[in-house]
């Protein structure tokens, strides 16, 4: 064949291609177990900092184990249901009718008793928000909350995943006295609202702001009857 001709290019480049294209396949598949470990073990360590528990990738995993007594799914009415809480796609699941959603629920042992963790997710300004609101057992008060963001504003709506703003969340109540959901106003400047509902938010960074409020508040609503329930 004419190491020269087009043909010769042609099935030289095409080969070429399929070649690293096994290549990368086969890298893939040896890598996933590993990949998806890493995954796991940031989602322990986030579900643990939103009950304010430190840990590091080498440690998450025991201590996960060690303060997280037991986690399981809850439907919309309030009623366990079967299923790993841990697998639960929180994007898949908001893409569901309310009713039909799976919710996860992990308790947590602290110093303080047993805390409710919750996984939330919802929109910012320019993508998906998620994190672990922490409850305290009247199902009402907040203890902690840790968010992120996939592609906010550095400075303005990325400041979600900062201490600073997080920790004000503690404290904080979901229902009003007459046991209406109010859930937490994300507060821009100058907007009243209830002390007890309320967290300042980033300046330059409200839309990010008002969507996880929108979050907060749609994910308590699918979690109401849990809260009734607890509350019995």
């Amino acid at each position: 064949m004419d190491t020269n001709g087009n043909k010769y290019t042609f099935i030289y480049a095409s080969a070429m291609v399929i070649l690293v294209a096994a290549i990368l396949a086969i890298t893939a598949l040896k890598l996933k177990p590993a990949q998806q470990k890493n995954i796991d073990i940031e989602k322990k360590q986030n579900i643990l900092a939103s009950v304010g528990i430190a840990s590091t990738f080498a440690d998450a995993e025991s201590i996960y184990a060690e303060r997280i007594l037991q986690s399981y799914i809850v439907n919309f009415s309030g009623e366990q249901i079967e299923g790993q809480a841990f697998d639960i796609d929180l994007k898949s699941e908001r893409a569901k009718p309310e009713a039909d959603r799976r919710l996860p629920v992990y308790e947590c042992k602290t110093e303080e008793g047993t805390k409710y963790i919750l996984p939330v997710y919802g929109a910012g300004l320019w993508g998906p928000i998620w994190g672990y609101v922490a409850v305290n057992d009247d199902m009402n008060t907040l203890y902690g909350a840790v968010f992120a963001h996939a592609a906010e504003t550095p400075g303005l709506g990325a400041e979600i995943n900062t201490r600073t703003f997080q920790e004000p969340f503690s404290g904080k109540k979901i229902f009003d006295e007459t046991g209406n959901l109010v859930s937490i106003i994300v507060a821009k400047a100058g907007e009243n609202a209830p002390v007890e509902h309320k967290v300042d938010g980033i300046s330059g960074g409200t839309i990010t702001g008002k969507g996880l409020q929108a979050m907060l508040l749609t994910d308590f609503t699918s979690y109401k009857a849990f809260f009734n329930k607890k509350k019995q």
